[in-house]
């Protein structure tokens, strides 16, 4: 009989089902939904929000596929990993109702909210306890529904992360993982547990926080209901939850001091793994918990996210007419380009403040357009070196920090199937880039296999973790791009007048 794992990642654009042959560790059936895009509701401006349903709908889908796909006989599943979308706030009633759209990782609503709380708290505090400022993230997120839906607010039986939402869907149970506390910035790392000041600063009832477990864990079985919707076998236990980017860092086996993650999808990021806990003064760059954290053995995640990347890709896809023009047909229309694009440069904050920028909303912008001289490749080519650009920016912030940062790794996917952004990352931060066959639903698979003790160890985990390619940088390239970066910040500040 095999031995099966399911691995379920919950994104803003899509929610993938990955099946997974524990013996051989490799994905046997794979499928996301939906076709398109998931829809992202923006009632006001800077808003971004989601319906959980919407998220399970797809799980159901999903799961109903792959299960259907792979022929799968009563026994032969045996555990479920969930990795998911960071930073968003679900709200639910005692009767597990959610009582309003998620407010989703880009939303900005919340800035003055921690910028607030940075003040109260003071940075003695949030730096060395939080590892970071409250920021717009979920503690943040969760004050503005008290302060604004206050009659809302009074039905929160508890709150979660969109992970624990769907976890809760499969088995009922309300749980939440101390990686996904850190993320949401509820966590003090001194304390090694829930931050008091931070629940007393924002009035927030430590009755609604659900009970924390590791990220390796039985964390519930499916239920009959939730077996009836998704085809799952009732009794299979959840035994894995993360993070996308702790995640997608498990995915590639990224768990050691000095190991890096990166991917590039709608947004991108540069994800660290380190033993002690370091923070950036101005918390550009975020540590959170790492999915291997323990008290005895501690591991922490250091996070450069860029909100603005694969969305700029795809919107100049758009523009250039949707079905008219493949990626493939652009990154060889983009290539044509020289480097440094013909002096055209995109700055490519335009989804929701930037964390790199100290959570300012400085837009995308596009500069030195030469009516006479620049067309479609040089736009396409641009596009893709500013947004490495802004990694370089968060990258270089990471080094000053500490961090040794000499071999990247990347699931061959999303930005990285394209020449052009692997040879911009890869010379212009003078680093190694392996890129390997796995995804965010393959590691969350994985990961339940170490959870109900499938795989003695995390090493046993990744045997079937395939290496694809790995391209080391020329040193003839190192200046071209040095310049295309300088030239790249020296714009970002001319048009934010500041000193970065």
């Amino acid at each position: 009989m095999r031995q099966l794992l399911l691995g379920l990642d919950i994104g803003s654009s899509s929610i993938k089902a990955s099946l997974l042959d524990a013996d051989t560790g490799k994905a046997i059936v794979a499928k996301a939904f939906p076709e398109e895009e998931m829809t992202i509701e923006a009632p006001h401006e800077g808003w971004a929000e989601q319906d959980p349903e919407m998220w399970w709908k797809y799980i159901k889908e999903s799961s109903r596929y792959v299960l259907q796909k792979a022929s799968v006989k009563s026994g032969e599943l045996k555990g479920i990993g969930i990795a998911y979308q960071m930073h968003g706030l679900v709200l639910v009633d005692k009767n597990q109702q959610v009582l309003r759209p998620s407010i989703i990782w880009c939303d900005s609503r919340a800035v003055s909210i921690g910028e607030k709380a940075f003040q109260d708290l003071g940075k003695d505090y949030c730096l060395p306890h939080l590892l970071n400022s409250p920021g717009n993230f979920t503690a943040s997120k969760l004050r503005w529904v008290i302060e604004n839906e206050p009659e809302l607010a009074s039905k929160i039986d508890k709150i979660m992360l969109p992970g624990d939402f769907i976890a809760m869907k499969l088995t009922g149970e309300v749980l939440t993982s101390e990686t996904g506390l850190s993320e949401g910035v509820f966590w003090d790392f001194k304390e090694n547990g829930i931050s008091k000041k931070v629940i007393e600063n924002y009035g927030i009832n430590k009755d609604w926080i659900p009970k924390a477990v590791p990220s390796y864990s039985l964390q519930g079985k499916v239920t009959q209901d939730a077996s009836d919707e998704t085809g799952i076998e009732a009794g299979v236990p959840v035994a894995y939850r993360a993070g996308d980017q702790p995640n997608n860092a498990f995915s590639l086996q990224v768990l050691k001091p000095g190991e890096l993650a990166t991917t590039a999808g709608t947004s991108g990021t540069v994800y660290g793994v380190c033993d002690t806990p370091l923070y950036d003064p101005l918390s550009r760059v975020n540590t959170f918990v790492h999915v291997n954290h323990t008290k005895e053995k501690p591991s922490y995640g250091v996070l450069l996210c860029v909100n603005g990347t694969g969305i700029l890709n795809s919107w100049i896809k758009k523009l250039m007419g949707a079905g008219k023009i493949d990626y493939d047909e652009m990154n060889n229309l983009g290539s044509s380009a020289p480097i440094g694009s013909g002096g055209l440069t995109f700055i490519p904050f335009g989804n929701g403040v930037e964390r790199i920028m100290q959570n300012k909303h400085v837009g995308a912008h596009l500069l030195g357009l030469d009516l006479l001289k620049h067309d479609k490749k040089h736009m396409i080519r641009a596009a893709q070196e500013g947004i490495v650009s802004a990694l370089t920016f968060g990258f270089r912030i990471m080094q000053d920090m500490g961090m040794d940062l000499k071999t990247v790794k990347a699931g061959k996917a999303n930005m990285f199937l394209s020449p052009i952004f692997r040879k911009t990352f890869v010379h212009m931060n003078k680093v190694v880039l392996e890129l390997y066959d796995t995804d965010g639903a393959q590691g969350a698979a994985r990961g339940a296999g170490i959870g109900i003790g499938l795989f003695s160890n995390e090493s046993e985990a990744f045997a079937g973790l395939e290496l694809l390619e790995t391209i080391e940088p020329n040193e003839q390239f190192f200046e071209p791009y040095e310049e295309v970066y300088t030239h790249w910040k020296n714009q970002l500040e001319q048009i934010q007048n500041l000193k970065l």
